[in-house]
């Protein structure tokens, strides 16, 4: 049975922070999401923190303060096998060009994909179903073939009853 889960992509709270959900225009999003997270409802993986991390920036530092106990390590034994077939599924995809291969090898998210896979979570991200694209490998492709449901912030948000005001 699946568990009601959401693990975030890093597009999920970068955009957050430099948009809609800007930390001065509404902290309550922070809150929830920190809230949410110590209850076991959502969280994220080392390497989404890893690259949080690069920016430098009040969402660096909120994460590595506020939320840095829902980053989760992905390298258990699950996870690892989940990534494995997810790397031989992408090699095996004619669809994508040898760089969007490499640069999906590169980055955190087949990691956060086999980590949905090994824990049974929702992937949350921002990116889009396409069954045409080529020199990219994203997120939801990816979730499609190994059943993992994939939502955006909204969604979550909705299923969470997380209310901002």
């Amino acid at each position: 049975m699946r568990k009601d889960i959401y693990v975030l992509d890093a597009n999920v709270f970068i955009e957050a922070a430099q948009r809609y959900y800007a930390f001065d225009l509404v902290p309550q999003f922070w809150q929830r999401l920190v809230e949410k997270a110590k209850i076991g409802q959502l969280c994220s993986i080392d390497r989404i923190a890893d690259e949080l991390a690069q920016g430098n920036d009040a969402l660096a530092q909120w994460a590595s303060i506020d939320f840095s106990d829902a980053f989760k390590k992905a390298d258990d034994p699950e996870t690892l096998d989940a990534f494995r077939n997810i790397m031989n599924w992408v090699q095996q995809q004619k669809q994508f060009t040898a760089a969007a291969k490499d640069q999906f090898a590169r980055s955190a998210d087949g990691w956060l994909v086999a980590y949905a896979v090994s824990q049974e979570c929702t992937v949350v991200t921002h990116e889009g179903f396409d069954a045409n694209i080529k020199y990219r490998v994203k997120i939801p492709n990816i979730c499609k073939p190994f059943d993992v449901p994939c939502a955006d912030t909204y969604a979550m948000l909705r299923s969470l009853g997380i209310r901002m005001g």
